[in-house]
């Protein structure tokens, strides 16, 4: 590894489904450390079923289902090869905490589907990868 670190933003959906594949193929390609990021926006969806019965706030919760989500990403990533992975949760918005993990890990690339399953979803272009697109420092690459 001589380079700087692929990072990916992921929420589940099918775009985010195939930025991550993306990031997969290009870390693979380029023998770089993936970076997978995912951020929960504080309303309950679907992944709430992969939360602890035990958990006693929504904030458990929420990181349960980001917890599961992420799991499921790493596998994938593993069962490709690649082998430097790391992940990170997040709670609240994500433009601004998938920001953050950029000025902290000073990615190459910006990997990011085009739109997530936000309650949003149905714009062309989701608000957080426009966020990313017009503040990253790096390379975003949007993956339809």
């Amino acid at each position: 590894m001589v380079g700087e670190p692929i990072l990916t933003a992921i929420d589940g959906s099918e775009s985010g489904e195939r930025a991550l594949e993306t990031a997969i193929g290009l870390a693979m390609r380029f023998d770089e450390e993936l970076i997978i990021v995912n951020v929960e926006q504080g309303y309950l969806h679907g992944d709430v079923a992969a939360a602890p019965l035990e958990a006693s706030s929504v904030e458990e919760i929420l990181f349960a289902a980001s917890s599961a989500i992420l799991r499921k990403a790493q596998e994938k990533a593993n069962r490709s090869g690649l082998q430097n992975i790391r992940t990170f949760s997040g709670l609240g918005d994500p433009a601004s905490f998938i920001m953050q993990m950029v000025m902290q890990e000073h990615p190459e690339f910006v990997i990011i589907g085009r739109r997530g399953k936000s309650r949003f979803a149905g714009l062309l272009f989701g608000s957080v990868t426009q966020k990313l697109v017009a503040l990253a420092p790096c390379k975003v690459l949007v993956v339809p």
